[in-house]
């Protein structure tokens, strides 16, 4: 009897993930489909990311300093060797940062979560023909799951190998990671696609899943995708691929987004009379900035629980901070962001100076996601590339309409007028650009990140070990580690993998 084994299939991913009952060993002839609805609910536990904690990698950037171990009472804080030893590898760029014998949050692994969120579309995909359901519903499911598997594609894809259009890539032979595209059980290892295989499926995805969401499904809240997110999503694809041909794309994509979602949340409109400012993140479900919401609590590597007299071990670095205009006092605060993000007040007027304040106080879920404000950045470099390219004047002026209309939302505008900026030189455009892009997705998602690789530009991190002995770390730009290694379980359990080099 021929049989179908659904659970199992990823076996280099899930290692120790549980397969849940609908995704047990079944005989083909045993099948008790029910329906789209019942495929429905399984999507919305085994296909969407909900409440899974994911690292930012943000402590391989330059938007995290580490801060020197203030020992209280004469001994060292508990805490802060604890948040230490998790990040240290990371933190000084060590290459086997993800082997075995390194320390590390189980966040960082997101190689196993998101091939096990593939596996929940897959099964979800090949088992839509034998479920009944109307077209519409059963398109519905498909769409939410293609943008899903794209989606979680694009995350490995940029994590785990280098960029589409970096120095010295052949797309075509360049490893990107494996394609899994169905529940049926293969012979052997998994081998990792090529760069090219591995985006062409992501397109395609992202595509359909765009027409098919278009057609058939209106999410009714924002923990559910729909054609708006699709787009936005393929603007972020046309940018990180970076062909000459994709700024069209991107802005095309953006565009499309923006025609039906375009609002941005003022930040001045949260500041009290009083000049005070609430514990409202950014990423709120009733916000309507966000486009999709996910995700449990941050691993937050910036928080300031350590002790009230001491400074965190790592925390928003004076680099990220001074790139914000912070105004002239309580009367004109320049940039909310700054206070938004990164002065985090509670009720009783507790200030948690370092923390991120993108999501709500003590929000349970909900630190990721799409926001509109993306889409506006992404056409803005889209059109900053376009300009760089051909000189057309209305590209330019057309980036800087973007850039200004998110600026003019961000800024306290109480008492002082926001005036846009004006920029003629394209290098100059572009740089602004990637610094806007910086102050806006600052600690969110892995933005930065994956924006450091695409463009170039290395990190340098300054280390003070729990010795006070301090020591100074370089990622190069376009180093080999901006692909970052492949975790070992992963490689224990699929021997045809091949690590990155490092």
């Amino acid at each position: 009897m021929k049989k179908l084994y659904i659970c199992g299939l990823l076996l280099l991913s899930t290692l120790t993930f549980s397969c849940k009952k609908f995704l047990a060993e079944y005989s083909q002839d045993e099948m008790r489909p029910g329906s789209t609805a019942d495929l429905s609910a399984l999507m919305y536990s085994d296909a969407y990311p909900y409440i899974t904690t994911l690292e930012t990698f943000d402590v391989l950037t330059d938007d995290v300093q580490n801060n020197p171990l203030v020992p209280i009472s004469g001994s060292p804080i508990a805490t802060y060797l604890t948040k230490v030893q998790a990040n240290t590898a990371m933190f000084t760029f060590n290459p086997t940062m993800f082997d075995a014998t390194s320390v590390v949050s189980d966040a960082a692994n997101i190689y196993a979560k998101m091939y096990l969120k593939i596996k929940g579309c897959n099964v979800l995909i090949d088992q839509l023909a034998n479920v009944p359901g109307t077209t519409a519903d059963k398109n519905a499911v498909l769409g939410q799951c293609l943008f899903l598997r794209g989606y979680y594609y694009l995350k490995l894809v940029t994590t785990y190998a280098q960029m589409y259009t970096g120095p010295g890539v052949t797309p075509e032979t360049t490893m990107g990671v494996p394609l899994v595209l169905t529940s049926q059980v293969k012979d052997g290892g998994l081998k990792r696609n090529s760069l090219k295989e591995v985006y062409d499926q992501i397109e395609k995805d992202l595509i359909t899943a765009e027409d098919l969401l278009r057609n058939n499904f209106t999410p009714p809240n924002v923990f559910r995708v729909g054609s708006d997110v699709a787009n936005g999503l393929l603007s972020r694809f046309y940018l990180y691929r970076g062909l000459d041909s994709d700024w069209d794309k991107a802005i095309q994509r953006a565009s499309a987004a923006l025609q039906n979602r375009s609002t941005l949340t003022p930040l001045v409109n949260w500041v009290s009379s009083g000049g005070t400012t609430p514990a409202n993140g950014i990423y709120n479900s009733s916000s309507p900035e966000i486009l999709w919401i996910y995700g449990g609590v941050h691993p937050d590597i910036l928080s300031a629980d350590v002790d009230s007299r001491s400074l965190p071990p790592f925390s928003v670095s004076a680099d990220l901070s001074s790139q914000y205009d912070k105004g002239t006092g309580t009367s004109n605060y320049g940039d909310l962001r700054y206070r938004f993000y990164f002065l985090f007040f509670t009720a009783n007027g507790t200030n948690f100076a370092y923390r991120t304040g993108k999501n709500t106080l003590n929000a349970t879920y909900g630190t990721k996601g799409f926001r509109v404000a993306e889409l506006y950045l992404n056409r803005a470099e889209a059109y900053t590339r376009r300009f760089m390219s051909t000189g057309n004047a209305s590209d330019r002026q057309a980036a800087l309409n973007d850039l200004n209309a998110l600026r003019q939302s961000r800024y306290d505008t109480r008492n002082t007028p926001y005036v846009a900026v004006n920029i003629t030189a394209p290098q100059a455009l572009y740089k602004f650009c990637q610094e806007e892009r910086r102050r806006e997705l600052a600690l969110e998602d892995g933005h930065r990140f994956i924006d450091l690789k695409r463009w170039g530009l290395g990190v340098t991190h300054v280390f003070t070990g729990t010795d006070n002995m301090t020591a100074t770390y370089t990622l190069p730009a376009n180093s080999p580690l901006f692909a970052l290694p492949i975790p070992a379980n992963a490689l224990l359990a699929n021997t045809d993998l091949i690590q990155n080099p490092r």
